[in-house]
């Protein structure tokens, strides 16, 4: 295969070199910052490009967007009009525009999509949503999923001001930012239809963001999910608590275990992430999926149509705080 990557900052360059790892020979990247681009091809002997077009004459098997979340749609639509398979970093966008037309067109082309939600392949949630499948808790009654850390400590080296999470245009607020806990919250529990969010910036940060958000979720199956996102607590946070009739179920991030209880027998017992397991490895299952599905022509666990729904959810949870009022996904404007 042939793999296209647009976007030579973090996420891009770990791509590059899962893909590699993973026996993908024919790497290119497209990057409009020739310092970057440059020094990428010098480390990882790619092709390089400065722009999309040029790259999608390139003739890739499948493409990687790995650019800023307000380019992903834009550049996506390009790389569905010529018909090649899509690998989409989350979010999928941070608005609306444009999202109707890219998912007719990737169902109309019949192409294998992904929009990489990595938590999804963390060893932590995938027993969580093992345990669930497996009926271990019974009827599920209520979910609380919860994501913090402190903005400036994600890039000591650098202006966390400039981080594209501090800017409203790129797609920064923790609401959009932090999306794998709303993710985690509908994989775990089904569909939202209903949404009722307070956020705003209640700290010293300078940003133009949210840096607070607390969503309580109604899933069409009924239950109920509490979701805490935040950039402001001074530790890392993630983690969650399931809860059904027969059962509950929690995971910390930090503790690196699941632990399940069983109510019939009054029981506790702990699944701890693997000793040898490195964070690397969620992103290398994740790229693993992606070319199996490719491959086999088979639909992925997250496909460009899913993910717009979860798009749906965090633009209700935007609306619902920016209006002080509860707001139901039928009312939404369609994407």
């Amino acid at each position: 295969m042939k793999a296209l990557i647009v976007g030579g900052g973090s996420i891009g360059k770990r791509h590059l070199q899962n893909l590699a790892a993973l026996g993908i020979e024919e790497l290119a990247l497209v990057e409009p910052d020739e310092m970057r681009r440059s020094s990428l091809k010098r480390e990882l002997r790619l092709s390089d490009f400065a722009d999309l077009e040029d790259g999608l004459r390139w003739s890739p098997d499948l493409v990687v967007i790995a650019s800023p979340s307000h380019l992903h749609v834009r550049q996506s639509l390009l790389v569905a009009q010529e018909g090649f398979d899509l690998f989409i970093e989350k979010p999928l966008s941070h608005d609306d525009a444009g999202l109707k037309e890219l998912k007719a067109l990737v169902e109309k082309r019949n192409l294998i999509s992904l929009v990489g939600c990595n938590m999804r392949f963390h060893p932590g949630p995938s027993k969580v949503k093992q345990l669930i499948q497996e009926e271990r808790l019974g009827k599920l009654l209520f979910a609380r999923v919860h994501s913090g850390s402190y903005l400036p400590d994600w890039r000591p080296d650098s202006d966390y001001r400039q981080n594209y999470a501090a800017r409203e245009e790129t797609g920064g607020g923790c609401v959009l930012d932090c999306i794998h806990e709303i993710d985690l919250a509908r994989w775990y529990m089904g569909e939202i239809e209903e949404v009722s969010c307070m956020a705003g910036h209640f700290s010293s940060l300078e940003i133009d963001t949210e840096d607070l958000a607390i969503l309580v979720c109604r899933h069409v199956s009924g239950t109920i999910s509490e979701i805490h996102l935040d950039y402001v607590q001074r530790t890392y946070e993630r983690g969650c608590q399931i809860v059904g009739e027969a059962g509950t179920v929690f995971w910390d991030f930090m503790d690196k275990q699941v632990r399940w209880y069983e109510a019939a027998s009054g029981r506790w017992t702990c699944f701890d992430q693997p000793a040898s397991w490195l964070v690397n490895q969620m992103y290398v299952d994740e790229m693993k999926h992606f070319l199996e599905c490719v491959r086999l022509r088979k639909q992925t666990i997250l496909p460009v149509s899913e993910a717009a729904s979860l798009l749906r959810t965090v633009l209700a949870a935007k609306q619902s705080a920016r209006t002080r009022a509860v707001v139901s996904l039928p009312g939404l404007t369609p994407a």
